[in-house]
């Protein structure tokens, strides 16, 4: 049965307005809440930067029943795979096993600013499978001992071990994500705009790697971004965090503010027209739906921004999460 996430922002929102929309989407009924982990955010004049592992920590303690997910940590630079296998296995304490490790091979913006490398994709990716292996294997109770070529263990062992087993979610946008995902991980996180492209480009490729590893085919948690806005110029208003996210070079920028000057020399039709806008709750089960019932995703992200986030969150219980869950029965 399919769950429904709602996205919490660090790079729009501070950590204690992210503990209060966890504690609303809780109780506007969503099953988890996506949160993201950044250094740097997208831009520099309407932003936020907390620190996701500490947040994740107080809405746990703020919540009840509410699953959280990282979307997504990059265990490869700023922080060795072991220490987040660390942070894992503590969150899990803390939120009495609710939380799960969504993970990434991340953008320059949070590596570059702290002095470190950030190199092509494909040596991200092997950094990435020693990691996966390290945190795997550390979260299931191994004393580990570990000499890969970008990581070393010596009897590591999390000695406050997590309370159940925690899953690992890897984002993926292309197929060579996608087979890593599907051999390592226990599911794949992607974003959908067009179902067909994410069957060619993500779905198909990890379910033939999954075969032939002979492990069972990979769940997904899909996501999309929204725009909850009544014309464009609100629209741009309650995009303003985001909006170096869809800017020339996002992958290799440092500073946000680069990212916010680029953004900002585009038209803004040129930018918005990379969100989806939804105006009122049936433009928002029309715009998620495909997500259930094309993609058949295990996981449904709202990832969504407005100018008032509280009552959406609310609207979103109220008027949308019922019509996507009878789609999903």
């Amino acid at each position: 049965m399919t769950r429904f996430a709602y996205f919490c922002g660090h790079e729009q929102w501070h950590p204690e307005e992210l503990v209060r929309h966890a504690q609303l989407a809780e109780k506007a009924g969503f099953d988890a809440v996506v949160v993201s982990e950044h250094f740097h955010p997208w831009v520099d004049d309407t932003s936020a930067s907390g620190f996701a592992y500490a947040t994740i920590a107080a809405m746990a303690q703020a919540t009840e029943s509410i699953e959280f997910i990282t979307g997504v940590t990059t265990p490869l630079f700023r922080f060795h795979p072991g220490v987040v296998a660390q942070a894992a296995a503590t969150l899990s304490r803390i939120s009495n096993g609710r939380f799960q490790l969504g993970v990434g091979t991340g953008e320059n913006i949070n590596e570059g600013p702290l002095g470190y490398e950030f190199p092509k994709y494909a040596e991200r990716a092997a950094r990435m499978r020693e990691a996966l292996e390290i945190m795997r294997r550390l979260l299931d109770g191994e004393k580990l001992t570990f000499n890969g070529k970008y990581y070393v263990t010596d009897r590591a062992k999390l000695y406050s071990p997590p309370l159940s087993r925690v899953p690992l979610w890897m984002a993926a946008g292309g197929p060579k994500s996608s087979a890593l995902a599907a051999q390592l991980a226990d599911g794949i996180i992607t974003s959908v705009k067009d179902p067909a492209v994410t069957f060619e480009k993500v779905i198909d490729p990890a379910r033939a790697a999954a075969r032939e590893a002979g492990k069972p085919a990979p769940r997904f948690l899909a996501t999309r971004w929204s725009i909850y806005a009544q014309n464009e110029d609100e629209a741009w208003q309650a995009l303003t965090s985001w909006r170096g996210l869809r800017a020339p070079g996002r992958l290799e920028a440092v500073d946000p503010q680069t990212l916010r000057e680029r953004a900002d020399e585009m038209p803004r039709s040129e930018i918005l027209e990379r969100y989806s806008l939804v105006k009122d709750a049936a433009e928002y089960v029309e715009t998620y739906l495909p997500l259930v019932t094309d993609i058949g995703a295990d996981y449904v992200t709202i990832q969504t921004t407005s100018i008032d986030q509280e009552p959406l969150i609310a609207m979103l219980g109220s008027d949308v999460l019922p019509a996507l869950r009878d789609a999903a029965n």
